[in-house]
């Protein structure tokens, strides 16, 4: 049986999970590119904005920080308001996290939706065939064996369908979301050690 008869005997909604399955496939390879451009490693630039206030000053730290990610974004963010208050610095800090952590989970509720629908497009679809099968029974007055089994076997396409969209989906939002969870993990650190820092030069200034 060839990609077209099976599709065609499964009926309509096999075309609605095909076009679900292409686009959650494009949101997989768009969320892949970006987290692998917006990742990066606190140590380096933790050490790079430590030696640059040491040495420089906070102004300098802005240019001298490695990457292009949302961790570099973080510190970034603190260099352009260093000299808030702590309580002042750190909420901005917050807000900056919250909406990396926004930009990161961009379109993963689409594989979510996607995993439970097209499941649930596959029983819809594999129902729909056995009640007109079950009509078409009815139709002809007799009961035929081969027609019975043949008609289960494509009302089972759909789901056989549904389910072999869903089961990738679900591995993959778990997958992406157990590293949303790992780079959440990075930026609390990243505040964290600003905020070491941003006291660190309260307590100097007081001194002074």
């Amino acid at each position: 049986m060839t990609f077209f008869e099976y599709m065609s005997a499964g009926g309509a909604i096999m075309w609605v999970i095909l076009a679900m399955s292409v686009v959650a496939t494009a949101f997989v390879i768009e969320r892949l590119f970006f987290f692998a451009s917006e990742s990066s490693e606190p140590k380096e630039i933790e050490s790079a904005f430590a030696r640059a206030l040491e040495s420089r000053g906070v102004e300098a730290a802005r240019d001298t920080l490695p990457g292009r990610g949302s961790m570099r974004k973080l510190f970034i963010t603190a260099c352009e308001n260093w000299n808030m208050k702590s309580e002042g610095l750190k909420e901005v800090l917050n807000g900056k996290l919250r909406s990396e952590l926004f930009r990161w989970e961009k379109n993963l509720f689409f594989l979510e939706i996607t995993a439970k629908v097209s499941t649930l497009l596959g029983l819809l679809g594999t129902v729909l065939g056995m009640v007109e099968m079950f009509r078409t029974l009815n139709i002809g007055g007799s009961v035929n064996s081969s027609a019975v089994t043949g008609g289960i076997w494509k009302a089972l396409f759909t789901t056989v369908a549904g389910l072999s969209v869903a089961i990738p989906m679900i591995v993959i939002h778990g997958l992406l979301e157990r590293r949303i969870t790992v780079e959440e993990e990075k930026l609390r650190r990243g505040v964290d050690f600003i905020m070491k820092r941003g006291h660190e030069r309260e307590k100097g200034a007081s001194r002074e």
